[in-house]
């Protein structure tokens, strides 16, 4: 880096090229190092007096001998000048920046760049490089109030951006600001989903935590449906399914689809719950779908092992025998479930038809039953739902399943099922 000074007007070039890095602590999260080139800012009549030069070529050569104190003491004795001019001002401000950086002083460095920053002199570009130093400078140091202020002002002035997103959330996380990291990590997601990109797994545990903290349930949950539409991982449906089933409202049916959804998502391991699950399905007239899932206890080896052995084994056979009983009766219940006004016949013997691989006349009689004013209609649909995903029709279940976007507990465990059903590949 040269300077030169004197009494007319002359270009001045200064060139300092650093790097930063900024780190977190919760949750993990790194900012790739940021280079920011000083640049000339004289225009035609700008000069740079012998005053301040002189001290500004002392600071110079210190910091290229790295002696970072020598370097900012004459900084502050060019800074000391009286009557400056912006131009001096604007380059004094410049070298306190770079022999800030260099002597890790962030605070110093922070003042000098909103110099920089606010001036006119300063380009468009390497504003927006200044202020993602500013934000991830001020990050590493802690000092998060600063660091959000210059993120925040990036993200107004230049656009989105995910590191500086991710910056802005943690920023308000680690401050406990719960509602700002609500406002920040929703505006982030919200630029994710206008750019259809996927908002990043860190920024929704934290809208998630941000949530929890404000005993927002309701928002938690949304949350948590992103992340497992995402992020399908089995803790976090754990967590959705354990708020969804908090509600003690639930009936026997949701509770048994809840179940289901469990298992599918491998949060149900007890083998107790497999018979649970089949005793529910048998009292709702589905032993063949009963029978289905304790084979997939039986295949998860989760059944038939370990004391209970014995009594899984009878119980299996029951089950089986009822499910053949049921099979052998379908001709007879389907043209009971045709003669009858009711609902229940046709949803019922439609799903047995589904179940035992009858799947299009299955569903035609279901279809049949949701025209017959069933008690629970929004049950019913859930129920055809989950037909058509026993019959192989997935994409079809999902499109029911997304249809049901109203509000209560049918509307969102079909939600559920349907970002399952999505994120699966099954």
């Amino acid at each position: 880096m040269s300077l030169r000074f004197g009494k007319t007007s002359r270009s001045i070039l200064m060139t300092s090229v650093f790097g930063f890095a900024a780190f977190a602590s919760h949750p993990s999260f790194t900012l790739h190092a940021h280079k920011i080139s000083f640049f000339s800012a004289a225009q035609a009549d700008d000069v740079l007096g012998q005053e301040v030069g002189n001290q500004l070529q002392k600071a110079q050569a210190a910091l290229a001998a790295h002696h970072a104190g020598q370097a900012m003491t004459a900084v502050d004795a060019a800074d000391a000048v009286s009557h400056k001019t912006s131009y001096e001002t604007y380059v004094i401000a410049q070298m306190r920046a770079a022999v800030a950086a260099q002597s890790g002083n962030t605070q110093a460095a922070i003042k000098a760049y909103d110099v920089l920053i606010n001036s006119p002199r300063t380009p468009a570009a390497s504003r927006k490089q200044m202020l993602m130093a500013e934000a991830s400078m001020a990050y590493s140091a802690r000092d998060y109030t600063s660091s959000a202020r210059a993120a925040a002002r990036y993200l107004h002035d230049v656009g989105p951006n995910q590191q500086m997103q991710t910056l802005l959330i943690q920023c308000h996380y680690l401050q406990q600001d719960w509602n700002g990291t609500v406002a920040a990590a929703q505006d982030a997601i919200a630029a994710d989903q206008k750019a259809r990109t996927t908002p990043p797994e860190n920024q929704l545990q934290m809208l998630a935590a941000a949530y929890g903290n404000l005993r927002n349930i309701a928002g938690q949950n949304q949350t948590y449906v992103q992340l497992v539409k995402y992020y399908p991982r089995a803790q976090y449906w754990q967590i959705l399914i354990h708020n969804f089933a908090s509600d003690a409202s639930l009936s026997p049916r949701l509770v048994f689809n809840l179940q289901r959804l469990r298992l599918a998502t491998g949060v149900l391991t007890n083998p107790s719950d497999f018979q649970d699950m089949a005793e529910r399905a048998i009292q709702i007239g589905l032993p063949q779908l009963a029978l289905n899932l304790l084979d997939d206890g039986y295949h998860r080896h989760l059944l038939g092992t370990g004391p209970n052995a014995a009594a899984q084994t009878h119980f299996h056979a029951f089950v089986a025998q009822q499910a053949a009983s049921v099979k052998n009766q379908l001709p007879a219940s389907v043209q009971q479930a045709k003669n009858s006004s009711a609902a229940a016949p046709s949803l019922t013997t439609g799903y047995n038809l589904v179940l035992n691989g009858q799947i299009d006349q299955g569903l035609e009689l279901i279809r049949s039953g949701l025209t017959k004013n069933p008690r629970f209609p929004d049950i019913a649909k859930l129920e055809m739902g989950m037909a058509l995903m026993d019959g192989g029709r997935k994409n079809d279940a999902i499109s029911l399943f997304n249809s049901m976007n109203g509000s209560g507990s049918v509307n969102d465990l079909a939600q559920l099922w349907a970002v399952y059903l999505h994120s699966s590949g099954k």
